[in-house]
């Protein structure tokens, strides 16, 4: 990090306080076009659990993304950006650019859903049953469990249906007068083995071929009156957290491959639910030192933020985001805490830091913008750190 951007982030916490969760929108910006830059054929639907921010959620609405929400409060925060649209193109969007897309929903969710007509995932019979009662005017997408293998967070023992039951169940939805438009797939968070999107791809066309011998009519019909095909390859693309992640690039030329080997754009639209690779890199957590100590020789630093708040994803997104200084000087290694009386507040006991950091001074940590604030608590009555918005180039 420059020395000028370390003078922003300082100049953001004086003037905010502590902690700061910093969101550069430049950055989201320029995710969203390196995206749509190496995969163009790919309508982007943001996935907002990543981070629910509602400005952030303007910012992808702004710049043409679609949304994949899992909650009903989700689809909501993307209902607020579009209530001013007319009630046509409002209902259009919901339609055509909002995927529900948690396979399991309760009872009450599916019946506030109904009237918008959403396009929803399932994954199994019981499932259709509750859709053909509360929410038959729902389109429907299948979700088929696919490997997960090397990926950071795992998803498919719970998420799912095997792929040798996937026509059986788009059978049964037929037979319930639901429209199956696609199929849908997740290769697990943050995935670095490339091979799982060449297996699920594959899995996906054989299903879809099998279906069309069977004469069961998958698909919407689009604007111009075709019969399209949802193909939704999740999320799982890897945000460039260190150097050693494969690039988005190299996956992306890869999957043009197998999209050109397996399916047609004159009957398949391809969907992805990108949600980290657009919002990790974006964020910078900056924190303030309100305890040290020594123990067993070793310093240990405690913050005002912790695993209970913005570094949450440590517990639940198995993710590390290294603590930084401000100040210039010789490291060693050192244990971060969170402000909270439990042990089990623990940030790292690994962190390179100065060893003569004082209360009040400053740390930060980078790329800790995906499934982070996202689940902060109120626990032991600390509040979530303060949200701040940067646009320079808005």
């Amino acid at each position: 990090m420059t020395k000028q951007h370390k003078k922003f982030l300082q100049k953001i916490a004086a003037e905010h306080g502590t902690p700061a969760f910093i969101v550069d929108h430049d950055i989201i910006r320029a995710n969203y076009r390196e995206f749509k830059k190496r995969l163009p054929d790919v309508q982007i639907y943001f996935a907002i659990k990543a981070n629910s921010n509602p400005e952030i959620v303007k910012t992808m609405f702004d710049m043409g993304a679609s949304f994949d929400v899992a909650s009903f409060p989700e689809f909501m925060t993307v209902h607020e950006n579009i209530k001013n649209l007319p009630a046509k193109e409002r209902q259009d969007f919901i339609w055509d650019k909002i995927i529900y897309a948690n396979t399991i929903k309760p009872v009450e969710t599916l019946k506030e859903l109904n009237p918008y007509k959403p396009l929803v995932t399932f994954d199994n019979s019981a499932e259709l049953k509750k859709i053909k009662e509360h929410a038959p005017d729902a389109g429907l997408v299948l979700r088929i469990r696919v490997p997960n293998t090397g990926s950071v967070v795992e998803l498919s023992s719970k998420f799912g249906a095997h792929p040798g039951e996937a026509v059986d169940l788009i059978a049964q939805a037929i037979s319930y007068g639901l429209g199956v438009e696609g199929i849908s797939f997740h290769v697990g968070s943050q995935c670095c083995n490339f091979d799982n999107y060449v297996q699920s791809l594959s899995l996906a066309s054989a299903i879809f071929k099998e279906a069309d011998l069977r004469n069961y009519p998958i698909g919407f019909i689009d604007r111009e009156g075709k019969r399209k095909k949802v193909l939704d390859i999740g999320g799982g693309f890897p945000a460039q957290y260190t150097a050693d992640v494969q690039s988005f690039s190299d996956l992306a030329k890869k999957l043009n491959s197998e999209f050109k080997r397996l399916f047609s754009k004159d009957n398949v639209q391809i969907i992805a639910e990108p949600g980290r690779f657009m919002v990790a890199t974006a964020c910078t957590l900056v924190t303030k030192i309100v305890g040290k100590a020594i123990r067993d020789g070793k310093t240990c630093y405690y913050l005002n933020d912790g695993v209970y708040h913005t570094f949450s994803g440590i517990v639940f997104d198995h993710q590390h985001n290294p603590l930084h200084a401000f100040k210039d000087g010789p490291t060693q290694v050192c244990s971060t805490f969170g402000p909270t009386c439990d042990a089990f507040d623990t940030i790292s006991l690994v962190d390179e830091l100065p060893e003569d950091l004082e209360i009040h001074d400053l740390l930060y940590a980078e790329n800790i913008g995906a499934y982070s604030v996202a689940s902060s608590t109120y626990f032991n009555g600390f509040p979530p750190a303060k949200v701040v918005h940067v646009n320079k180039n808005r």
